[in-house]
């Protein structure tokens, strides 16, 4: 299972290159993400009232099989995209919101960096 994403993580859009320990993580992050299943399960647990769901609360509105559900959110869990709780015979999960803004951050515009003024003559 990968850890958490370092919030120091930055783009080349940013203006600063990514180290290639970075890269790799971000390339995992991103691999997972890179499914429709994942997408909308992403969606789906985010839009959750509590921001967290059941395995059992996930099946019908995709329209997926309970083991192909499960095998995606494996893949979530394992690139540290989402967490896992066991509650009785069901596992709920929540998004890691900290390796969520990290792949974001990558993927935003980058900030206009102000150049300064002129100064006037007096």
């Amino acid at each position: 299972m990968l850890t958490e994403i370092e919030p120091t993580a930055r783009s080349p859009l940013t203006g600063e290159p990514l180290a290639a320990a970075e890269a790799d993580r971000l390339a995992g992050l991103l691999k997972a993400l890179a499914d429709p299943a994942r997408l909308r399960l992403l969606s789906l647990i985010q839009a959750a009232p509590r921001r967290e769901a059941c395995v059992c609360d996930l099946i019908g509105p995709l329209g997926l099989s309970q083991p192909t559900v499960s095998h995606h959110l494996r893949v979530l869990t394992e690139a540290g995209l989402l967490e896992r709780e066991k509650r009785g015979v069901w596992a709920y999960y929540r998004i890691v919101s900290p390796n969520l803004s990290t792949v974001a951050s990558l993927i935003a515009p980058p900030r206009r960096r102000r150049s300064p003024r002129p100064r006037t003559a007096s």
